[in-house]
This record gives structure tokens, sequence and C-alpha cells, in this order.
């Protein structure tokens, strides 16, 4: 087979407006298992979007946006259901930026030789593929803007920033893009470990040539911004999809908060969307009752919902969408805490 052969029909990004789900969410509500905790998880949700005084961050792991999910979040910058994000590298670069470049993630197959698609240069992500010839224009766009950039360290939301203005340059390639709705939002995104995802190899390849003044990503910076959001919040409410570090980091702002002697209430309102098993006793599966013992989530308002990202999360905010809680909401347009500085 060639490369055409394999790379012929593209992932769709599913439209939440485009059907309501409000009639099998209210049906999940008097049934049982993780169908009464999406319903909770929902009510929860549109509990958050109702809250004058609350801001939302929604934390993403996975592959999420080769998967189809790009649109969804998009549509909730757009329509004011999220004011910041956290997110790992991968689904933010090599997925968001790369189709904003004008290019796509194609329907595979499991059941394939992967050796043949090494040789194709194609990469799999279960039963999705990407061209690697193509995520290496994108790695080299990221090295490209970092190149015009005044060399000095940068938190990872700078850089994104800084990605949303090049799309706004040089024109998007796509029908949407969170990173370009963000920029235009003036709503943050926050990369914790922005090395480990195609933007390290094109920052990489400019540090190596430009060793002596070069652009770094300072984590520490990272964390001190969001924990800067916490402190200009009353309230705040996490809608978690998968775990890992975005969900780690985004908790860890309320004890930030003690230990600047600057304390916030815990979250408020928390939902984590997940497939992982708590019992293994890691970051991804551990519990938001759990996360209460650090002082990082209230209990009142929280639901884990056990399953997976592509059933679950179109579910929840298609319900979230058309129940209208968003639409007295304001951007918090958190940028601005930085920009102005």
């Amino acid at each position: 087979m060639k490369k055409q052969d394999y790379l012929k029909e593209t992932i769709r990004h599913i439209d939440i407006k485009s059907f309501d789900a409000r009639p099998i969410i209210d049906s999940y509500r008097t049934m049982a298992f993780q169908a009464r905790n999406l319903a909770t998880a929902a009510d929860i949700f549109s509990r958050m979007l109702q809250d004058k005084d609350c801001s939302i961050i929604l934390t993403l792991a996975g592959s999420l946006f080769s998967a189809g999910l790009k649109d969804v979040v998009a549509d909730m910058i757009e329509n004011n259901m999220v004011d910041a994000i956290v997110s790992t590298g991968a689904i933010i670069v090599d997925q968001d930026f790369f189709e904003a470049l004008g290019f796509q993630h194609y329907i595979g197959t499991p059941f394939v030789n992967d050796a043949e698609l090494r040789e194709q240069m194609i990469d799999r992500i279960y039963d999705t593929y990407i061209d690697e010839e193509e995520l290496r224009v994108c790695d080299m766009t990221v090295a490209e803007i970092a190149d015009s950039l005044e060399p000095r360290p940068y938190s990872s939301r700078e850089f994104i920033y800084e990605m949303g203005k090049y799309l706004d340059r040089q024109g998007l390639k796509t029908d949407k893009s969170v990173i370009y709705s963000a920029y235009q939002k003036g709503m943050p995104i926050f990369v914790p470990a922005f090395s480990d995802c195609s933007a390290g190899f094109g920052l990489i390849h400019h540090q190596w040539h430009h060793k002596e003044k070069q652009v770094s990503i300072d984590s520490a910076r990272d964390f001190l911004e969001l924990t800067r959001i916490k402190l200009n919040c009353t309230e705040t409410g996490i809608l978690m999809i998968g775990g890992g570090v975005p969900k780690n980091f985004t908790q860890d702002v309320v004890v930030a908060t003690e230990v600047l002697e600057q304390e916030r209430p815990m979250h408020k309102y928390a939902i984590q969307l997940t497939v992982a098993d708590e019992r293994d006793g890691a970051l991804s599966s551990s519990t938001l009752k759990e996360a209460s013992s650090w002082g990082k989530v209230d209990t009142t308002y929280e639901q884990m919902v056990y399953g997976e990202a592509t059933v679950t999360m179109p579910l929840l905010l298609s319900d979230a969408y058309h129940r209208g809680g968003w639409k007295q909401r304001q951007p918090a347009n958190f940028q601005s805490l930085f920009l102005k500085e």
C-alpha cells in the first residue's frame, strides 16, 4: 500500500450544537452506574455555568483532538463556557496547532503492520493516523516562532499566545482552532510539560542553533501564573478530561495560594471524566474525594465519571450548551492579567 492509501478518510470533529443531549441526560438521571454519574456531572457543570462568582478551568489529557473533540473545546471558548485551559502538549500543539496549519488526522485501525507505517512515515494513535512529514512542519513552525521572539524564558501561556498571534498573521487553515479561539477571547492556555510534544522538537532545534541567546520555557512561571488566576477568582470550578499533569497542576494552585500566604478557597466544583482506576494509586486515577484530603477540592459538588471521553464529553457539553447557562457569562479575559505587565 502507498501512503495515500492509508491517509484517505479524515477524522471529523463532533459538533455539540448539532444535537441536543438533554433528553438522554435526563433519562440517565433515573438510571444507575455511570449513566447516573454523568447526569450528576451535567447538573454540576450547569451549576458552575450559572454561578456568577465561579471561573471555570478545563484540563485536558489524552489524544482528544486527534479523536474528534477539538471543536467541542473551541465551542466552549467561543461561548464563554471556560475561562482557562491546562493541557498536555500533544493536544495543543501536535493536534490543534497541527490542524490550524492545514493538516489533518485520518481514520485508521490498530490492526495494521506498524513497521510498514513507519516506512511510510505514518504515526499511529490507536485507530488514528497522522503524517509524520506534516508533523515535522509543525515542529519547525514552532522553531520559527521561537526564532522570532526575544531570547528569554517564557511561560507556556506566553508562547502559546505567540502561536495564536502567528495564526492571526498567517491565516487559519481549518474551520476551528482552540489556540486561535483562545487568542481572540483573551483566554490563557497552559501546558506545564510543554516540551513533551511537537513543541519540544521545535524548541530544541531553536536552542541548538541559538546557543548563546535563546528562548526557553519556565514551568515555575506557569505555576505562578495559574496561581495568580486563582488569586483573582472568587470561586473556581474544574472540568477534568483525563488526568495526568494538567489535573494535578490545576488542583495544586489552591495549595500554592496557601504557600504564598494568600489563601483562597478550595475548588468549589470538580468533575473528572476518566477511565483510570484509583486502585493503582496513580495521579490520573486519584479521586476528587482524595484531593479534598490535600485541601484542593471541596466535596459538596464533585463527581467522578468513569467512561471514555469521546463518549462522555460530547454528551456532557451538548447538555450544557442546550441548557444555556453560559448565555449570562462574560469572558473572564484572564490573559489581560499578564499582557499589561
